[in-house]
């Protein structure tokens, strides 16, 4: 039997839930986190340049090469694991390390990532981090090391993953320009469940630092919504008044295209905000937190931090839409007043015509009258001439004769300029 012939896609589909592992490493660990997006465009940028970027990166290793088109990658780099991840916008790098650094967090383990090639990166940097994973000892004694690591009022902690890990972090960017967070498993916690808290811990980061670039995008449009909205107030009132219309409508669509410009430069911001801010919640609820030495957790903290400003972009995409719906609905308005008053000075227009076409009929009737007078004056003289040999047969007066036609040739001349002008109309 001939088989069944597979979609062209059917291994890739398959193959994509299964392209992106979780890193599996055990504590004591240190890991450099970094993601790269380009400032403009990152959506629609040369992917090709994200994957030369990595290469150059493996180079100076000596490391093997991803496959070509690859959006992922897992490997050895000198005595570190790396593992890449390309993105809509963004790339991420993680780099794993054996073993912790003398001082905790010190700037020297992301040295992995050379000075220059850190320079010819296709972007900027979004976000990079520093973790400690180190084994959890006696609770106080991880407290006074978070207290010694972390800003006191920033900090969230917490037990995750059925209380096997505690996670912390302030989310401060620290002198050497990095985030700072640690994980504490306990002695039975698996390298597999290390990896996965890892892995959560920086998606929760990048999705966050995305997620609020939608945040000072709004901020930004703030002041230039509240100038048009104070302009369309005024404009609505000015359509109660006396104000030109004309003029006032012209103001209307200037400030429609003009909404409808921002959305549509800002549409793409926010939507991905969104997405981003959805992806947050949901990487915080698969940790599964439970309170750790009465302090914030996680997603108390972005309940406090981070979900107002994901209200304030709702708020002004909200505002943008209906400030552009206001708009829309006044210049109908208006456009409809505007109809209504020309269609009124048509109305005059065509009574002033009537009145003109009745004028015009009148004189025309007076030139029809002038007319029968003018032809029956010559029809009755032609008519003299033609009937002047009988006057002397009958002996009739050649004044008597023209009095005789007048009043037949005037008829018979009305008649028919009456029976033209019927067949005309």
């Amino acid at each position: 039997m001939t088989p069944i012939t597979d979609h062209p896609l059917r291994f890739k589909l398959a193959n994509e839930l299964h392209a992106r592992p979780f890193p599996s490493f055990n504590a004591p660990a240190t890991v450099a986190f970094l993601a790269i997006k380009k400032e403009d465009q990152a959506a629609g940028r040369d992917r090709d340049g994200d994957l030369a970027h990595l290469i150059a990166l493996l180079d100076r290793y000596g490391a093997p090469h991803p496959q070509p088109g690859a959006t992922h990658y897992s490997g050895t780099i000198g005595k570190h694991n790396i593992k890449w991840e390309q993105h809509t916008e963004f790339v991420t790098y993680t780099i794993f390390s054996e073993g912790l650094t003398d001082r905790p967090f010190d700037p020297a383990a992301f040295e992995v990532f050379p000075h220059d090639w850190l320079q010819e990166a296709p972007g900027v940097r979004v976000t990079s981090a520093l973790i400690r994973v180190e084994e959890k000892g006696k609770d106080e004694d991880v407290l006074n090391n978070m207290r010694e690591w972390f800003v006191p009022e920033s900090m969230a902690c917490s037990y995750v993953l059925d209380e096997s890990a505690v996670v912390a972090g302030d989310f401060r960017v620290d002198p050497a320009g990095h985030l700072r967070f640690a994980i504490f498993p306990k002695k039975d916690c698996g390298p597999g469940r290390i990896g996965r808290v890892t892995q959560r811990i920086c998606e929760i980061e990048t999705y966050k630092a995305m997620s609020m670039l939608g945040f000072f995008r709004a901020r930004d449009m703030a002041g230039r919504t509240g100038q048009i909205e104070v302009e369309l107030t005024r404009l609505m009132d000015d359509m109660t008044g006396n104000a030109e219309a004309e003029k006032t409508l012209d103001g209307l669509l200037s400030i429609s295209q003009e909404l409808e410009a921002a959305i549509a430069r800002s549409s793409y911001r926010f939507g991905a905000t969104k997405a981003y801010s959805a992806i947050v919640k949901q990487r915080i609820d698969v940790l599964r937190e439970t309170p750790f030495m009465a302090r914030q957790s996680f997603g108390e903290f972005m309940m406090r931090r981070f979900d107002p400003a994901m209200r304030t972009i709702e708020a002004s995409q909200d505002r943008l839409n209906q400030l552009a719906d206001r708009s829309i609905r006044a210049s109908e308005l208006l456009r409809t007043k505007v109809d209504v008053a020309r269609s009124e000075q048509n109305q005059e227009l065509l009574a002033s015509m009537d009145k003109r076409a009745h004028l015009a009929l009148r004189l025309q009737e007076t030139v029809e009258g002038l007319s029968v007078v003018a032809i029956s004056y010559y029809a009755v003289s032609l008519a003299g001439y033609l009937f002047m040999p009988l006057a002397g047969v009958f002996g009739i007066s050649k004044s008597v004769l023209i009095a005789g036609l007048t009043l037949p040739v005037i008829g018979l001349v009305w008649y028919l300029i009456r029976r033209i002008k019927s067949r005309l109309h």
